[in-house]
């Protein structure tokens, strides 16, 4: 999908965000998965020259991070603390997430501004005071309709995620006019029909809304943590018009208003689908509400399934992005779930098939490529770049094929999202890389010490070494320890300055590498998989 004319303005930043997170528990796979999708996307762009503002964070309220507190014998906010300090900002580094802020929705800045929102809402008639009654999910912290539940064998109604019992609440609270805002979000869904990712997505949000929209209960009155209603506080706000409002505030709403101006509205809200309604429906009624502008889209990605259930801490399925990454390593785990499974549909994780992948595409096919032409221009030319001398129909070749990778990568991961397509069309390229290796002979070619033999094996060489390049700046936003180690490895830094600084959309500019540069063979990029532990 080509970019809105607000994601090509140069004076506002392409900003991105993850949902903010539940703290209820440590950060499992599924958490991951959202959140390195958005690192690439914004690396990505910055590695186009634009300005890029990356968000993510955590959800700290409700009625769920209470019950948790109180499980575990601590306040709410203690549990935050410890959860956020000690589990989920470390997680974030340690898998190199590259985040330009980290907002926390206890914090001061944040809730005074939601308090502000709320309280304009009010002052302009768009909130009354009502009665609820009905079920609600505290695991989702969701509202539900009577035609989303499941039934258990026993005839209790359960939500269809947590598949646990839901809550029957009846509750004095107040009200969001949201049914007035169905044919104007009809109409803006017309308008803008990139608006919501997947085209699965876009139709599920369709239908609901043409269903007709309920009056949202914006407050609860039956526990305290939360935002106090700023015009009563024997009511909190309800935790997800809190959250979604950290979108608002954490970019300056009513606070600075030359940075919100310069950010605000998100191009790309990158959410799971289970939370599609919030933010396709309710998040762009309260900006109509309040006059303020929609994001670009809304990117609903799949579930991660294991054993056929959505891997979540309440399914116990969830696994620690650390397990796989103390075997398989951070570049991998980074490459693995974009490259596996396709962005917006639900994908199954298994150990054997992430190491069938390693070892066949990123051992075999990348990491021995960058090895073996490292090895050979320091057999044959003492480490020292050859230049290149005339360039034949399989040299042509290569270089019509890198074009090819760097248009497809940049218009799939830059434009599309489609973060499968755009690794694909990269190690497509490693694939063509390898293969004219294999034609071309060089450790052949070498045995030739005439002049044009000579010649030729430079060629060859230079040729294998500047596509390695090329594929270090594509690859940069997605493995970006590994593509520094190749970076390095090829002599590129002192003549063409840092990795991160290089376009993505110039990567096909042949001969970028100057000869003469000083190529070593480093460390193997991706080492051979030991046999895991068994438990």
């Amino acid at each position: 999908m080509a970019a809105t004319g607000s994601e090509k303005q140069g004076a506002k930043a392409f900003y991105v965000t993850t949902p903010i997170y539940y703290v209820n528990d440590a950060p499992h796979l599924g958490h991951a998965y959202t959140t390195v999708a958005g690192d690439v996307l914004t690396r990505w762009h910055r590695q186009r020259g634009e300005k890029v503002w990356y968000l993510t964070g955590t959800d700290e309220h409700g009625q769920k991070i209470m019950r948790t507190a109180e499980a575990n014998d601590v306040t709410p906010q203690a549990w935050c603390d410890k959860l956020v300090e000690e589990a989920w900002k470390p997680l974030w580094e340690h898998l190199n997430i590259a985040n330009d802020d980290f907002i926390r929705t206890t914090q001061k800045r944040h809730t005074d501004r939601v308090q502000e929102f709320v309280q304009d809402l009010y002052d302009k008639g768009e909130i009354y005071k009502g009665g609820y009654e009905g079920p609600y999910c505290v695991g989702c912290e969701e509202f539900k309709l009577p035609g989303d539940l499941i039934e258990a064998e026993d005839g209790t109604k359960l939500c269809p995620v947590h598949k646990k019992p839901v809550e029957i609440l009846k509750e004095e609270n107040y009200f969001f006019k949201l049914s007035e805002y169905g044919p104007k979000l009809l109409e803006f869904y017309e308008e803008n029909p990139g608006f919501i990712q997947p085209e699965s997505a876009r139709n599920e949000v369709l239908n609901f809304v043409k269903q007709g929209l309920d009056d949202l209960s914006i407050s609860r009155s039956t526990f305290d943590w939360g935002i106090p209603v700023p015009w009563d506080a024997e009511h909190v706000i309800y935790v997800w018009i809190d959250a979604l409002l950290n979108y608002a505030t954490a970019v300056g709403y009513n606070e600075n208003p030359e940075k919100f101006d310069a950010t605000f509205p998100a191009n790309v809200h990158l959410i799971g689908k289970d939370i599609l309604r919030f933010h396709a429906v309710i998040w762009p009624a309260m900006l109509m509400a309040q006059g303020l502008p929609v994001p670009g889209r809304v990117a609903a990605n799949g579930w991660l399934m294991v054993g056929g259930e959505k891997m979540s801490k309440s399914n116990l399925t969830g696994i620690k992005p650390q397990d796989l990454t103390s075997h398989f390593g951070v570049d991998a785990y980074r490459w693995y779930f974009l490259r596996a499974i396709a962005f917006g549909q639900d994908g199954s994780f298994s150990w054997e098939d992430f190491s069938a992948r390693y070892t066949s595409e990123l051992a075999n096919d990348y990491g021995n490529l960058a090895s073996r032409v490292a090895a050979m221009v320091g057999k044959y030319f003492g480490g020292e770049l050859p230049a290149s001398a005339a360039d034949g129909d399989a040299e042509k070749a290569v270089q019509e094929g890198l074009a090819k990778a760097v248009a497809t990568a940049d218009a799939k991961i830059g434009e599309e999202l489609d973060f499968q397509g755009g690794i694909l069309a990269v190690f497509d390229f490693v694939k063509q890389v390898n293969g004219y290796i294999t034609e071309q002979e060089p450790w052949k070619v070498a045995k030739d010490e005439s002049e044009a033999g000579r010649a030729r094996l430079a060629t060859i060489l230079y040729t294998a070494a500047e596509s390695l390049r090329a594929a270090a700046v594509l690859l940069n936003p997605v493995m970006p320890e590994s593509s520094q180690k190749l970076w390095e490895s090829l002599g590129a830094e002192p003549s063409l300055g840092a990795l991160a600084d290089q376009p993505v959309q110039d990567a096909a500019r042949w001969g970028q590498l100057p000869a003469g540069a000083t190529v070593t063979k480093g460390a193997v990029l991706f080492p051979r998989l030991e046999d895991p532990k068994k438990d």
